[in-house]
């Protein structure tokens, strides 16, 4: 009993002894990390206050305040270790090496770190335009540090990994697109009455930008006919349903002004008939 008594009174002396000689330090770290976290928070609102005035994207501003926030709190954790007596080059070189470890095992993770941060500094494209990439294309919904989500025009979303995107070629159609419609009519259509019909039809559709204009012209011509093409720009959004629109349009202001298209026609030629017809004649 006496024995369990003299442990119990040695370890709680020990305890007292630690909590004087470490208790004051580990009260300092913690301290000094609550304000790390209070000073971390301070520098990621002064970072995005900065940046307001600059026209950054989302991802962009969202990146630096994280960048921010994790270089102050740092700096307070190498602090509170420092207070508490760590020695801080053996940690440095571990967390070296683990770095080393971790960055061969994510190679396709890092390579789509670098490429987002490619994408928004360079910022090929922002969000709401309308691009073409990676045998994808549709309005960027958003740009993150790993990925890009594109919006299809059947409300479907394409998520592309950054690395399939830079260093590719990227057809940006910006925030507007350009219908293309043709029509052929006959060769002895009055082209230039035809042409102006086709520009009024396409101009009168609320979808149709008036900048830039819409305009018609004579696009191809063919042996039964003449193709016309009328071109107009709609915003992103209004694309799909205005190329139906328009094309109606154009369809019923032909059949008033009595513009018609090539009724198709097929000649079929019957080789050696002639000769057939002789031989069963002689043979009769």
């Amino acid at each position: 009993m006496e024995e369990q008594l003299r442990f119990v009174d040695q370890i709680t002396s020990t305890a007292i002894d630690l909590s004087f000689r470490f208790g004051p330090k580990l009260l300092v770290a913690v301290l000094v990390l609550i304000a790390g976290v209070v000073a971390g928070r301070w520098a990621a609102r002064g970072a995005e206050r900065a940046l307001a005035r600059f026209e950054l994207e989302r991802p962009v501003v969202a990146l630096i305040r994280r960048v921010a926030y994790v270089v102050v709190f740092g700096l307070f954790v190498i602090m509170a270790l420092q207070n508490l007596g760590v020695e801080l080059l053996p940690l440095i070189a571990g967390l070296g090496i683990a770095g080393a470890g971790i960055a061969l095992a994510m190679q396709g993770v890092l390579g789509n770190a670098v490429a987002g941060l490619t994408i928004i500094f360079s910022r090929p494209f922002r969000v709401g335009d309308y691009i073409s990439i990676a045998n994808e294309e549709g309005e960027v919904l958003e740009i993150q540090l790993f990925s890009t989500t594109l919006g299809h025009v059947d409300r479907s979303r394409v998520v592309i990994p950054n690395r399939k995107i830079a260093g590719e070629i990227l057809h940006n159609y910006g925030r507007i697109r350009q219908l293309a419609i043709d029509v052929m009519v006959t060769n002895d259509t009055d082209i230039a009455t035809a042409l102006a019909v086709a520009v009024e039809a396409t101009r009168g559709n609320a979808r149709v930008l008036k900048e830039p204009a819409p305009f018609a012209a004579v696009v191809k011509l063919e042996a039964g006919g003449v193709v016309l093409g009328a071109r107009a720009w709609t915003s992103v959004s209004d694309y799909a349903p205005a190329g139906g629109e328009v094309r109606q349009a154009i369809l019923g202001a032909f059949r008033q002004r009595g513009i018609s298209a090539p009724v198709p026609q097929r000649e079929i030629r019957m080789v050696g008939t002639d000769a057939y017809i002789g031989q069963r004649r002689d043979a009769a």
